[in-house]
């Protein structure tokens, strides 16, 4: 049995590393935390980094202490209530130990909640965990790069869980074989000289005890040598490296109509500010096309898609009409990952929404890999949400939810894009 001992000195990413060690033994509070943050933010403070509360009883340690058992006999001087014999109540749960009927006090001492900075890069990786494009297919190896993590051998300096024992083991046996092998040939060498000084009739007892001498420091030296030491600790090492894995776009398309209420709008401008982090944070150089539209669509910049206050009517099928000319003028579905996210109160045209229907099913989810439209409204459903929840039930690629609030933004964006939904093809 070997024991291991980091005699290492603190390195200088230490309180890194217990960072990190603590956000992963804490995860499930942050995490919750971190949700409920999202829909306290405005339009434009969603990717900075936030303080989070853990509540003290989740990172307090169990202790163990010796109680007072037996019977007790106490004096408590001033006593006019009880003679001995009496039998005191028990404070009931959440009452103080005096003699009143009321409850304790709120204003005594306490602990506060134990509050936790995380940084904006901890903060989108907590946000997007566990999200990912569907149905990504390897069309042609170019734009888009993942980051995956990749073995990338063995270093000298990493954390505890790493560490290699069968390397760290053979680094110890080279060292300990290149320290002694010196010094158990010579002590070969002594041994034989004394063995036979001990054969001759008359041998030298000076000459004995020198050799014996010699023999017992070797011996201690080559003891000396330790069995395992700080230059043999191997630890697996770990790299990021780019992982090509398809060109892929985006489509954002927002109804900016005189329907859409300010709050409305505010509402759309938040799922697509999380859509556009979630992409620029886990998918290099993927394409993003604008789009908004009242009754004209046009394909705008990021710039004027979030900021433009240019309204109007509503006529939803004009930007479906865009983003099929933009298809087939810029985006071969045969060589391109197309997805589309649609967002709107549901208020359009009734002679529109038939042709939206139609464009949908003969064009457009014939070149999409995913196509999520959001509406945006606590009224009842119009023409248009009927029209696409026919279009879910014989197209696997198209799938519609509904937002009523701000705390609907981040659990809807998370169903719509979790790594656990089916991922299937196009009908």
């Amino acid at each position: 049995m070997a024991n291991f001992i980091d005699r290492r000195l603190n390195g200088k990413n230490k309180s890194t590393l217990n960072r990190q060690r603590f956000i992963r033994r804490y995860k499930k509070q942050i995490k919750e935390a971190v949700s409920d943050a999202i829909n306290k933010r405005s339009v434009t403070d969603s990717s900075s980094g936030e303080s989070i509360s853990i509540p003290q009883r989740d990172i307090s340690e169990p202790t163990f202490h010796q109680g007072r058992g037996g019977n007790r006999e106490q004096i408590h001087p001033g006593n006019d209530q009880f003679s001995t014999g009496d039998k005191i109540e028990r404070p009931k749960n959440g009452q103080g130990g005096g003699a009143g009927d009321g409850d304790a006090s709120d204003s005594g001492e306490g602990q506060d909640e134990f509050v936790f900075s995380i940084s904006k890069d901890e903060y989108l990786d907590l946000l997007f965990e566990d999200l990912e494009l569907p149905n990504l297919q390897e069309n042609q190896l170019d734009k888009l790069v993942q980051m995956k993590t990749h073995r990338a051998g063995f270093c000298s300096d990493g954390m505890p869980s790493n560490i290699d024992i069968v390397r760290s083991l053979q680094g110890s046996l080279a060292r300990r074989v290149a320290m002694s092998a010196g010094k158990k040939r010579r002590l070969a060498e002594l041994e034989g000289q004394l063995a036979m000084e001990l054969e001759q009739p008359q041998s030298d007892k000076a000459a004995i005890a020198l050799l014996q001498e010699d023999i017992n420091l070797l011996k201690q030296q080559i003891k000396n040598v330790p069995f395992i030491d700080n230059y043999d600790l191997r630890f697996r090492n770990y790299e990021k490296r780019p992982h090509p894995t398809s060109k892929a776009v985006m489509f954002c398309i927002m109804d900016v109509s005189g329907s859409m209420d300010q709050a409305t709008k505010d509402m759309a401008k938040r799922f697509y500010i999380l859509l556009y982090q979630f992409l620029t944070r886990s998918y290099k150089d993927i394409e993003v096309v604008y789009i908004r539209h009242h009754t004209q669509a046009k394909e705008v910049d990021e710039q004027e898609f979030f900021y433009s206050q240019e309204t109007g009517g509503t006529i939803v099928s004009s930007a479906l009409k865009l983003m099929n000319e933009i298809i087939k003028d810029r985006y071969d579905a045969e060589q391109w990952n197309i997805y589309a996210a649609q967002a709107s109160d549901g208020d359009n045209w009734a002679d529109d929404t038939p042709h939206c229907g139609q464009i949908l099913r003969n064009k457009l989810l014939k070149a999409v890999r995913y196509f999520a439209y959001i509406e945006i409204t606590t009224r009842a459903h119009q023409s248009l949400w009927r029209e696409y929840e026919g279009i879910t039930q014989s197209h696997k690629n198209f799938a519609i939810q509904h937002i009523q609030g701000v705390q609907d933004i981040y659990p809807i964006f998370r169903e719509l894009f979790k790594k656990s939904r089916q991922q299937q093809g196009t009908a």
